[in-house]
């Protein structure tokens, strides 16, 4: 605990004067700068163009700019990426660029057998994630077969079998019916990992992230307490992004989230 009384965890993402240009010239990212605690939950939000899946892509090495990324103090160069990948467990926005194995078993033991586990030890690791994202007893079933929330959180299993500390998820809710949504919103809650969320989805984001990051022309424009940002509506008006009809950040939802965080430390 440190002298302001709080909890301070140590620091899970630090990205500094983050730059990145594609091919093309177009500047995805104009100088980030970024600090995540280990067991923060944090949504990055903005309209398209906005740098957020380019950001995302740099917490494994996939992309790799100017500037500086440590995940748990580990600098993201050529040297680190193994280690990089087996913390950051990346989950991209659609299921079948994750999915690509005849059976799920085979699809979540792919990371295990890579990293060197015994067949033995995969298995259990299949079944500890399965489990998780409450699948279990689905081994021997094709994803594509699956529902597409189930899709879902067999791709987040296939992460999680490699013991991430942080997960890192591309529009998690896309393309959800509203009761894969909520699932997997009650999935992501009792996940006790670092968080790091990209979605359009601010409803969805609010109910999972106990903070918001606003990008904006590969800057950031706004972070803050997600009830803060997500109340602020000039905010986000500025910024290209919108509540949907009907819905207002709730204060006495803040505070259900704060409590379930107290839980925690």
């Amino acid at each position: 605990m440190g002298k302001d009384g709080k909890v301070h965890h140590r620091p899970a993402i630090e990205v500094k004067g983050l730059t990145y240009e594609y091919p093309d010239g177009t500047r995805a990212l104009n100088g980030v700068d970024l600090f995540i605690e280990e067991g923060e939950s944090v949504g990055l939000v903005g309209p398209n163009g906005a740098g957020k899946s380019t950001l995302l892509l740099h917490l494994n090495g996939i992309l790799r700019g100017r500037g500086e990324v440590r995940i748990f103090g580990l600098p993201v160069v050529r040297e680190n990426l193994k280690e990089i990948r087996r913390r950051v467990g990346l989950v991209f926005q659609d299921p079948d660029d994750q999915l690509f194995s005849p059976t799920v078993f085979d699809d979540v033991a792919f990371g295990p057998l890579n990293m060197g586990l015994s067949p033995a030890e995969a298995e259990e690791e299949v079944r500890r994630a399965l489990a998780m994202v409450g699948l279990k007893g689905m081994e021997r079933r094709s994803a594509h077969h699956l529902s597409f929330g189930q899709q879902k959180r067999v791709a987040i299993a296939t992460v999680l079998s490699m013991r991430p500390d942080i997960l890192a998820l591309d529009e998690p809710s896309s393309n959800l019916d509203p009761r894969a949504r909520r699932e997997l919103a009650e999935l992501l809650q009792g996940l006790p990992v670092t968080k790091v969320v990209v979605t359009h989805d601010l409803p969805f984001v609010f109910q999972i992230c106990e903070r918001v990051v606003v990008l904006d022309g590969g800057r950031v424009a706004a972070d803050g307490e997600a009830f803060s940002v997500l109340s602020d509506e000039g905010l986000l008006e500025r910024h290209g992004l919108e509540l949907p009809y009907g819905f207002y950040p709730r204060g006495e939802d803040r505070r259900e989230r704060e409590g379930r965080r107290a839980d925690r430390e």
